[in-house]
């Protein structure tokens, strides 16, 4: 029995914390790795050469790196872009076919989203306009405001010969007022934010009260913009204004009456897609614009009167056309 619990008290018991001596040395090592990655990260030709040399003597040899004296020394000399050549330089034919094939699907279906969103967007900006046109119509005043695309949205511009400001003023006349006034209400309900634009013509001289057109388009604008926001209660931050003087003419100068149409201010109904899809607005509005004229074209053809081609017409017949002819034409 004795000799039984002189065998236990000697016996050694496992030593369970013995992960803790190879936790510490990798700690360590990390430690040691981390101290040398950050010293190389410092732009320090110097200090990395004396890392360089002191690498080597300790490893025994004369030197353990090759290649250029240093990564950091062309650390200031711009980058280039990584391009698709660049990338598969190092494939070989197959691989690299299927990368570029990969890329050129991807592109193909950027632009068709892009074109996509595009034609959403003006089938919905589109439909803002039909409503701004119901409301001018009925006051008469739907042949005063025109319609455009460029990249940032829907631009109303109002073009009335009767509008908008008299010469070399920036105060609304009755018209304009009464203009600003009638948009404005569709303006407020929906979520757009609203560039205003100011424009002047294309007349020789600076304007009589103002220094230059500069200052004459951007009070025109700076008008708009607050009979928008103070009488109409349009949300302030959704407003801008901008001046263009006199270097955007709606249309050409030299054609008769244009200096009363560009003498205008625009309304900008700014989109609020990507800009790959707002540089798309302007051709899918023009595309569309074209069909819808063909359609009501086509449409037209078809509802006018034809003649019956079954039968032989006789001489009978034919004088009873170009009478009915003669007859619409009066």
């Amino acid at each position: 029995m004795s000799k039984r619990k002189k065998h236990e008290e000697h016996e050694e018991h496992e030593n369970h914390e013995r992960w803790l001596v190879s936790y510490a040395d990798m700690v360590t090592v990390l430690m040691a790795l981390f101290i040398v990655m950050y010293a190389m990260s410092t732009v320090d030709q110097a200090k990395f050469d004396a890392l360089k040399s002191g690498l080597a003597e300790g490893f025994g040899q004369k030197s353990i790196l090759s290649g250029h004296d240093s990564v950091l020394s062309e650390a200031n000399a711009p980058m280039g872009g990584i391009t698709p050549e660049l990338a598969t330089q190092e494939l070989n034919d197959r691989e690299s076919q299927a990368v570029q094939a990969a890329l050129r699907t991807q592109n193909t279906m950027a632009a068709g989203r892009a074109r996509a969103d595009a034609e959403a967007e003006v089938d919905r900006l589109n439909g803002v306009y039909s409503r701004l046109q119901a409301a001018l119509k009925k006051h008469g005043l739907q042949d005063d405001v025109q319609a455009t695309y460029d990249d940032r949205g829907l631009v109303v511009s109002l073009v009335s010969r009767h509008v908008v400001f008299a010469a070399d003023l920036a105060t609304l006349t009755e018209r304009g007022r009464e203009i600003v006034d009638t948009l404005a209400p569709v303006l407020r309900e929906i979520p757009d934010p609203l560039q205003i634009d100011g424009h002047t013509n294309q007349a020789s001289g600076k304007p009589r009260y103002y220094p230059s057109d500069w200052d004459l388009a951007s009070a025109r604008a700076i008008t708009v913009l607050r009979r928008l926001s103070e009488e109409q209660r349009i949300p302030g931050e959704r407003l801008t204004a901008a001046s263009y003087g006199h270097e955007r003419p709606l249309i050409d100068p030299r054609k008769p009456g244009s200096q009363e149409i560009n003498k205008r201010v625009d309304i900008v109904l700014v989109s609020g897609e990507s800009a790959s899809t707002r540089a798309l607005l302007a051709e899918v509005a023009k595309e569309k614009q074209q069909l819808a004229a063909a359609a009501k074209a086509s449409e037209a053809a078809e509802t006018e009167p034809t003649t019956d081609t079954t039968d032989t017409p006789d001489e009978h017949d034919t004088t009873t056309d170009h009478e009915t002819t003669a007859e619409g034409a009066h």
